[in-house]
């Protein structure tokens, strides 16, 4: 599979007239090799000729943590005397356009220029985005597993056996990073608790806010686990839990963010534009009135990471395609009052669109 991978990008970087990539820290690495780089001041890159073998550049200390992957690429290590960046360079041999890792820090990017001033330096997102945004089987099995753990949570949220009433927020943040690794990852993403108010923001740091009786709370959570050959895949889902009776107003606003959800988990499929998506949920909360407190994107790509292509947002006119996994998560957010968003994970098929978290979805009330 990593060895089909490293092909692929081989002839997107024909196609683009790109003579190397260069991968340092970041999502490309481990997707590529298995291997996730530690960001540290020592440098480590692979290295990846149009027509050449690849080489992993990577401190000696650190050799021990890469598993030797002879068919995908040879290791270099450098010593605390060596200057990794002629290392690159010289790997790099008579290339002039070389692509370079997003997530690469400015300081090595500096370096590298200064070396090879004769290089035209352009992203790998180009290159690789399109590839790692359609995944193959493989990759599907693993977002599955990953999907079902924290289904798995959730339900356990849902039928009370995470306390809530009583409890901060940060204390059920870490209850479930506790769960989500219990189950399977290897890696908490995120884990936001946000109660009653504190629920109207969507990307709140969960703190030393109290969670009461008869009051939302929205749970937002997901980790990263590792498939057969090391590589990492997210999960992501998000639940609101009413503590108690919900009242006649959040009964009403659910109502309509669970219409939304639905109509945009059936809106994808292949060919559809992914903005399509975004404007069959957004529509069914701007026709209830609530189209103000709706304020983001529609959803996100997952894989190696919890956000990437392709997006679903207005503007994006690209066309979903059968392998793509993403999320639907729609949300009101009333200042001062609560907020609602309701989560699941998309993967198109080519029957369609399958959501691949099945937690329930309805207003859920627990009295613990």
């Amino acid at each position: 599979m990593l060895s089909e991978r490293i092909d692929r990008v081989r002839s997107a970087m024909a196609v683009q007239g790109i003579d190397v990539c260069l991968l340092s820290v970041g999502p490309d690495l481990p997707w590529l090799t298995g291997y996730e780089a530690m960001p540290l001041e020592r440098l480590t890159m692979l290295v990846v000729p149009a027509e050449a073998d690849a080489t992993l550049v990577v401190p000696a200390l650190e050799v021990a943590r890469v598993v030797p992957r002879d068919e995908l690429f040879s290791i270099r290590p450098w010593g605390e005397t060596d200057n990794p960046i002629t290392i690159v360079s010289e790997l790099i041999g008579s290339s002039a356009n070389a692509a370079i890792g997003e997530r690469t820090w400015a300081r090595f990017l500096v370096e590298l220029q200064h070396a090879r001033p004769d290089l035209t330096f352009t992203t790998t997102a180009p290159v690789i985005g399109p590839l790692r945004a359609v995944k193959d089987a493989a990759e599907v099995r693993a977002l599955r597993r990953a999907a079902q753990a924290v289904d798995r949570i959730a339900a356990q949220l849902q039928a009370g056996e995470i306390p809530l009433i009583g409890r901060t927020e940060a204390e059920v943040s870490a209850d479930l990073g506790r769960r989500i690794l219990s189950e399977g990852h290897h890696r908490v993403n995120f884990a936001i608790v946000a109660a009653g108010e504190n629920a109207a923001s969507p990307h709140h740091e969960p703190g030393s806010r109290v969670i009461d009786a008869n009051e939302v709370v929205l749970c937002d959570f997901g980790g990263t686990m590792a498939d057969a050959e090391g590589v990492g895949y997210c999960s992501d889902i998000t639940r609101c839990i009413v503590t108690g009776t919900p009242t006649s107003r959040m009964t009403e606003v659910y109502g309509h963010l669970h219409t939304a959800e639905a109509i945009g988990l059936a809106a994808g499929g292949s060919g559809i534009p992914a903005e399509d998506v975004d404007t069959a949920t957004r529509s069914i909360i701007e026709d209830a009135g609530f189209g103000e407190w709706f304020m983001h994107r529609t959803g996100h790509g997952i894989g190696v990471e919890e956000h990437e292509d392709p997006y679903i947002v207005l503007g994006n006119r690209k066309p979903l395609e059968v392998g793509n996994a993403y999320s639907v998560e729609p949300g009101i957010y009333l200042p001062g009052e609560f907020g609602f968003r309701l989560e699941d994970i998309v993967v198109v098929t080519d029957s369609g669109a399958e959501s691949i978290t099945n937690a329930e979805r309805s207003l859920v009330s627990v009295e613990a």
